[in-house]
């Protein structure tokens, strides 16, 4: 499954992206985390379909750094393209 999440409120520069990479490694997941000039974040994630929900669950959890207050989800046929998590 391939996520892409758009996650927003107070999400730059509390390490919220290393938080997403952290918690993605933990479910296996490969994909990246890159700050939006618009202040929000985007999440591109890719795995087996349990995973990817767990983390978009965890982004609309109470344990993220800073304070969000949106995750917009999208959801897609994995490309097979990407490896481990980058932060952008």
């Amino acid at each position: 499954m391939r996520l892409t999440a758009v996650v927003s409120g107070r999400v730059q520069g509390v390490g919220f992206r290393w938080w997403v990479a952290r918690r993605a490694g933990e479910l296996g997941l490969v994909g990246w985390a890159e700050n939006r000039p618009d202040g929000t974040v985007k999440v591109l994630a890719e795995g087996p379909e349990a995973a990817c929900r767990e983390l978009v669950d965890s982004l609309r959890g109470s344990g993220t750094p800073g304070r969000v207050t949106n995750v917009v989800d999208r959801w897609s046929e994995p490309l097979g393209d990407l490896s481990g998590f980058a932060l952008h």
